[in-house]
Order: structure tokens, then sequence, then C-alpha cells
């Protein structure tokens, strides 16, 4: 049986970074790995579950819901029993969820408000796997496991958009040149210049390779090899706010 996966390459990076960076921020327990095996078939649900609400082959679509959703409680069971609040986590993740169901509705899966609350819940994903030791959430697991990667992943959204389906817009490319060199300027100014530092590669790509002859296909390689150096970097500036 073929398993029916998301299309949308750039969410796994959205999935996996905010997650591991709350465990850099939190610490480590075994629960983490099936936190996040479940937090991975969650979304593998997700994406069935959303194009139901395109009212187009429900029987196909519930029974890929299904198959991801039942193992993915089951295993979201054990760290809720570990941490029972954090079950406060997936309940702000529901108006995101339903920001996406409306625009998958509507047929504006690429629309910029629902690439956005897509962020916003993959990033909280940040805030629970830190929680999950902690027991609470702290200044530093706000500012970088989840707002350091909710505003990485939008500066992400603006650049493909500038590459893609708003090539031809000078206006747009402008924004999102100056929303990545405002990025730098903030971190710096704020005294991180650490985390300044994770955010210059996306400076640096937004404007060189504007206007360049690539595919979808290298952008998204050149996105992964973006957000594994984000990664490294604002995990390193965790580390030593510690």
């Amino acid at each position: 049986m073929k398993l029916f996966i998301p299309k949308q390459h750039g969410a796994w990076a959205m999935l996996i970074i905010p997650f591991w960076l709350g465990v850099v921020d939190g610490g480590f327990l075994w629960q983490h790995l099936l936190l996040f095996i479940g937090w991975l078939l969650l979304y593998l649900a997700t994406y069935p579950m959303l194009l139901l609400f395109k009212k187009k082959k429900i029987p196909f679509y519930t029974k890929w819901t299904l198959i991801y959703m039942i193992p993915a409680l089951l295993l979201l069971l054990i760290p809720f029993l570990e941490r029972p609040a954090i079950i406060f986590f997936g309940l702000l993740m529901l108006p995101f969820f339903i920001i996406n169901a409306y625009y998958t509705s509507k047929n504006q899966d690429r629309a910029f408000m629902n690439d956005l609350s897509a962020i916003f819940a993959f990033c909280i994903a940040g805030l629970a796997s830190s929680y999950l030791v902690r027991g609470v959430v702290t200044p530093e697991t706000i500012l970088f496991p989840f707002l350091a990667s909710v505003v990485f992943f939008i500066g992400c959204t603006f650049y493909v958009k500038s590459m893609i389906r708003e090539k031809n817009n000078t206006n747009f490319k402008l924004f999102s040149w100056a929303y990545h060199l405002l990025l730098v300027i903030t971190w710096a100014a704020s005294g991180f210049w650490i985390a300044a530092l994770a955010y210059i590669p996306s400076l640096l790509r937004a404007i060189l390779f504007y206007g360049k002859n690539l595919s979808a296909k290298q952008v998204g390689i050149y996105e992964i090899m973006n957000s594994a150096i984000f990664f490294i970097i604002i995990a390193i500036q965790i580390v030593l706010l510690k």
C-alpha cells in the first residue's frame, strides 16, 4: 500500500525544527521520541483531514485520516500521562487548524494567512516539547524555540513566493528583502548576536537568488540547507543562554 503523504515539502522543516529546538531548550526525555512520532503522525493525519473540506473523495481521505490519527493519539497518550497539561498546546493549535480548514474549503491553500496559521501551529510544538521537561513556559522558550522559528518560517514563505508565484512582483521582492534585513537588525540590536547570524543566510539567499532561474526543486533543496544552518545556530544560542 502506497502511503498518502503531504506534498508540501517545506512543511517538513516546520515539523522538525521548532520541536527539536524545544528539546534543546528544555532537555531530552525518552518520551520526546513518542511525542515526536505522534506529532509526525498527527501532521500526516491533518493532511487528508483538511482535504475532507474540499468535499471530494471523502471515503479515501477519511480512511487515511484514521490510519494516521489512531496511532498518533495512542503515542501522544504517553507524554500526556507524563505531563497532562501538555494538552493545552494541542488546544492552542485548534484555531489555526480551523483557519487552514477554511482556506482549504475555498481552494486557497496558498493564501498567505493560510501559510501563517500553519507556521504558528507548527511552532507551538516547540513550546510543547520544552514544556514536557520544564513544566513551565519560560521567556527563553517563547523567544527562541517559538518566536525565532515563527519569524524564520515567515521569511521562508516570503522568499519562496518571491521566487515562484510573485517572481515578477518588484514590490513583493523589496518587501521580502526588507523583512529579512529587519530580522538581522532586530536580533542584533536586542543583543542576540548569535541569533542574528542565523538569519544572515536567509537574507543573502533572498537577495542573491532572486531572479535566478531556479526550479521549485532547487529552491526546496536550498531551503533545506538554510533551515539546517538556522537550527544549528539557534540551538547554539539556546545552549549559551542556559
